[in-house]
């Protein structure tokens, strides 16, 4: 047996404190008050007929309730679908059809879907509720179906299991070194994997510190108040911290955390020298839950790491190989630029219900192609390069120009429409369009139906008007032309 909440029925067993504090609440938790919540939230799913293998949809903003929820629905042995809460009332209706999910946890703000729902209200009055024993799952059974968009616009579900989250868990711990007198500040969305970080904290019993919506000053705030120890960033927050003096906030800070994007050499090495904190650069996927099967830097690395480039060395149980781009069976020579393949424990089962895509990113000797373009160096350690997959990374979001484009060309004014990415110093890079306009030019009605149809992440931050899209041969669009048109 192996069911993932098991931890904090350990942890309740041997400690007494508080693993987690989320300050716009004030709310603190032990680990025996969490397990009492999950128990409780877990039997009242229950009660509703969700059984072992259901899939259940989390809709919410971060919050203890969406946490403890996930942990619920793990707890039972039931699939958790995290979504986040910017999505469209579009988006979420395909992901409930594509999964077949039973159940959406949300709250009254929510939109009005066909689906069963379940609100999580005053969870705090469960502290001391009965413990409900774990559902007796095993290292392949599903626990998760983690929602990322491919190339055609079309979002696929990666198939975590149990045993994925263990070695991801693991992973983590061991990376970060966590201690139970670690206070670990939580910034990434609890709809993204990038959670496991804060879950790995609350395994080693730290005290896990839940941002609800992220505030540079509060941010600051919390990290000299509370005394945090390892502090979670992505590039546009590592970027920020590098035009401010801010050593006393962070004095007591042992490393930091990147990831969901590249983060550029110059703010990496401003960084360093400026704080001398260790920056853990990480590089994983959805599909391998961040680190599970991944590479990263370790503070013991800065002693040869000047060039503040590579993403590492491989995880424990991690294989990192580079393999020809139209031939995954040619490996590649060191310091020859290709797609980049992992393989490891925490590599997904496949995505749900779509045996095509599967077999072409999932080989039948336990290699993920995960669409990313790099090369090993001598000493093994991983260089991103280029991305062989058009998608967009901006402040860790992921975007993918085919998905907006099929949104925005519906716009009565648009002829024809590209969606690129440009260069930008805070957000890494940042969507922009080359739009062929049908008679006037019309940027704010496009933006504003953008805002409409999309996410807010996705769209554009700037429209550009051209005559023609450049093209190979009159049909294929030539994104990178587009990049070195509009380059700043």
């Amino acid at each position: 047996m192996l069911n993932i909440t098991t931890f904090l029925d350990a942890n309740s067993k041997r400690l007494d404190k508080n693993v987690l504090y989320n300050p716009t609440t004030g709310a603190k938790y032990n680990s025996g008050e969490l397990l009492s919540i999950v128990s409780e939230i877990g039997r009242q799913l229950k009660d509703i007929e969700i059984e072992k293998g259901d899939r259940v949809l989390i809709y919410l903003n971060n919050s203890e309730e969406y946490l403890l929820s996930l942990f619920a629905i793990w707890r039972i042995g039931a699939i958790a679908i995290p979504t986040n809460r910017v999505m469209t009332k579009a988006e979420l209706e395909y992901i409930i059809s594509d999964s077949q999910a039973k159940l959406m946890i949300t709250d009254n703000d929510a939109p009005s879907i066909d689906i069963k729902t379940y609100i999580p209200e005053n969870i705090s009055q469960y502290k001391n509720s009965e413990v409900l024993p774990a559902e007796n799952t095993d290292w392949d059974d599903l626990c998760q179906l983690q929602y990322t968009s491919g190339t055609t616009g079309q979002p696929k579900g990666a198939m975590l299991t149990h045993g994925n989250y263990f070695t991801a868990i693991h992973n983590e711990c061991d990376v970060l070194t966590l201690k139970q007198d670690d206070v670990f500040l939580g910034i990434y969305p609890m709809a993204h994997v990038g959670l496991s970080w804060a879950i790995a904290a609350l395994r080693s019993a730290a005290c896990y510190i839940l941002i609800e919506r992220f505030n540079l000053d509060e941010y600051l705030e919390l990290c000299e108040n509370e005394k945090v120890t390892v502090l979670t960033g992505m590039p546009p927050v590592i970027h920020s911290l590098t035009t401010i003096n801010a050593q006393k906030q962070l004095k007591t800070v042992r490393e930091i955390i990147s990831g969901g994007g590249p983060l550029h050499k110059k703010i990496w090495k401003d960084f360093h020298q400026t704080y001398r904190i260790p920056i853990i650069n990480a590089y994983g996927l959805s599909e391998t839950i961040v680190i599970g099967t991944g590479t990263v830097i370790r503070p013991e690395d800065y002693r040869e790491a000047d060039r503040f480039e590579s993403v590492g060395h491989p995880v424990c149980f991690s294989e990192v190989k580079i393999v020809d781009e139209h031939d995954s069976d040619k490996i590649l020579s060191k310091y020859e630029q290709g797609e980049i393949a992992l393989r490891g424990p925490a590599v997904a089962k496949g995505y749900w219900g779509n045996e095509e895509k599967t077999k072409s990113a999932f080989l039948d000797d336990g290699w993920f192609l995960t669409g990313d373009v790099g090369y090993l160096d001598d000493d093994n350690r991983l260089f991103i390069t280029d991305r062989k997959k058009d998608m967009i990374v901006m402040s860790g979001w992921k975007i993918y120009p085919t998905e907006v484009e099929e949104v925005l060309i519906k716009y009565p004014e648009v002829k024809e429409i590209a969606i690129f990415s440009i260069n930008d110093c805070h957000r890494g890079e940042i969507p922009v369009a080359a739009v062929v306009w049908q008679k006037e030019a019309d940027d704010e009605g496009l933006i504003r139906y953008a805002r409409e149809n999309l996410s807010r992440y996705k769209v554009p931050r700037k429209i550009f008007a051209l005559d023609e899209l450049p093209r190979v041969n009159g049909w294929k669009l030539l994104r990178r032309e587009l990049r070195k048109m509009f380059k700043e």
